[in-house]
């Protein structure tokens, strides 16, 4: 693949796995975090991000302006729809799409109180336009503000990778209660062996797959089965998966990196009789 491009062919993914063989090896082997470090981080969770956006204010994510290219559903139609962003940040999708689309309204939530009074502080923030919010998404219910079965849209874009995987289904439940049948979600997170968790130092793994970073925040590293299991057990459709790799340079240092991202998109079935999905939490 030429230098940062998109690509997920499984002969650049076999040479990836080739070439870091021994670091995975060791990734996997690692012990896991005694269990009252593990509590100790999920408490500490809402303040960790908190100071985080502390530090870096509005200045650390780029504005995500390819969106467009890789979830086609969000170009604009003409039409009134009603969009959610779980994990919105500072607003770096929030405010590119309500600027390409007057007639998108976006619900955007995030689980530092920091990162919402940023939101809210925009010269572009209106609330005909987006009303920004406090959730923890592995406890609230997404229904508490936004109508039952209501949203077009929602993307999960780094978010699910920062909770505990066992409590991922609970927010995957709380997000399929406010979906319309037939709204879709885009989806885009780490994925395993990307090259961020394989340079994890010793003491990092919380359990597998999952890691602290330096600053306290935590990353999960999902698998494409990990992942469709997840979603499907959740009640969506997927309508496309893939890992997606991407070789980031650095020519200023001579260096360069695969990234590995996974990349999916669902939909609430049009039809939702038979099986539920597992509740949302209360």
């Amino acid at each position: 693949c030429p230098a940062v491009i998109y690509c997920s062919t499984s002969s650049t993914m076999a040479a990836k796995l080739e070439n870091e063989a021994e670091l995975i090896k060791m990734a996997d082997e690692e012990p896991e975090m005694r269990p009252f470090l593990q509590e100790k981080l999920e408490k500490e969770a809402q303040r960790n991000w908190d100071l985080f956006y502390k530090r870096n204010t509005v200045n650390f994510f780029k504005d995500r302006h390819w969106i467009h290219r890789e979830y086609p559903e969000l170009v604009p139609n003409g039409q009134k729809r009603r969009m959610l962003e779980a994990g919105c940040g500072v607003g770096n999708t929030i405010f590119p799409l309500l600027e390409e689309d007057p007639d998108l309204f976006i619900y955007g939530c995030d689980f530092s109180p920091r990162a919402v009074d940023f939101v809210k502080a925009h010269s572009a923030y209106r609330e005909d336009r987006c009303h920004a919010f406090y959730c923890d998404i592995t406890r609230d219910r997404f229904s508490a503000t936004i109508a039952p079965s209501s949203l077009d849209l929602a993307t999960l874009i780094f978010v699910l990778s920062a909770i505990s995987p066992d409590k991922m289904p609970l927010a995957l439940a709380s997000l399929y209660e406010v979906m319309r049948p037939g709204g879709t979600v885009y989806f885009r997170d780490y994925a395993l062996y990307d090259f961020a968790m394989l340079r994890f130092k010793p003491g990092h793994k919380i359990t597998d797959r999952f890691y602290k970073r330096q600053d306290g925040t935590r990353a999960y590293y999902f698998s494409e089965d990990f992942a469709r299991t997840l979603f499907t057990n959740a009640g969506f459709e997927v309508l496309s998966l893939e890992t997606v790799v991407r070789e980031t340079v650095n020519q200023k240092i001579d260096f360069n990196v695969l990234r590995s991202f996974l990349q999916v998109r669902l939909r609430k079935p049009l039809s939702t009789d038979g099986d539920a999905p597992a509740p949302a939490p209360a």
